[in-house]
């Protein structure tokens, strides 16, 4: 690979990771051209050489951490239903709700709303965890594994956005253990 491809490359990257600190930091509407120039190490004109525009930047490195997030999920070891509930809860045990990572989620969540691009590749991310992790429920027997994958991401998306507003149900996961017996 040619140098100025491999330093095209760089830049992108450290514009992408830019926008990983940013959105969490300043909130998604407050990422600028010149603030993520500047904390990538740029001039606000390459930001617009590698992308579009900021809009851009920002809905791909958001889409990629959440791919990530949901990749790192990892129930298909489990030898059991309940075992995957808890490894799923176990997955978020990291998030308080105010980390990096909870913020970004929210973040993008929210910008959502107004872009209908930026929701688009959330729902197929949703989707596509939700036909991964039916396809496991319906392999170990459990009733009607769509609706039941439905409903464990929906829960486990409710959580991380409940966790800043106050304590868990002790019982939370006796109750998703149930769900999927």
């Amino acid at each position: 690979m040619a140098p100025t491809a491999k330093q095209g490359q760089e830049v992108r990257r450290r514009l992408l990771a830019a926008a990983v600190e940013l959105i969490p930091e300043r909130g998604w509407s407050a990422v600028s051209t010149r603030i993520l120039a500047e904390r990538a190490g740029v001039t606000p004109s390459v930001v617009h050489y590698h992308f579009s525009s900021v809009q851009d930047v920002l809905t791909e490195a958001a889409i990629t951490m959440m791919r990530e997030v949901l990749a790192a999920t990892d129930f298909t070891s489990a030898p059991t239903p309940a075992a995957a509930v808890d490894a799923m809860l176990g997955s978020i045990e990291q998030y308080d709700g105010t980390d990096p990572t909870s913020l970004l989620f929210t973040e993008t969540y929210l910008a959502a709303t107004r872009d209908e691009h930026l929701h688009a590749q959330i729902a197929a991310l949703i989707t596509e965890f939700r036909a991964r992790l039916a396809d496991w429920l319906a392999i170990h027997q459990v009733a009607e594994p769509a609706a039941t994958a439905a409903v464990l991401a929906a829960t486990i998306d409710g959580l991380l956005l409940h966790r800043t507003l106050g304590p868990e149900s002790p019982h939370l996961t006796t109750v998703l253990r149930r769900l999927v017996s």
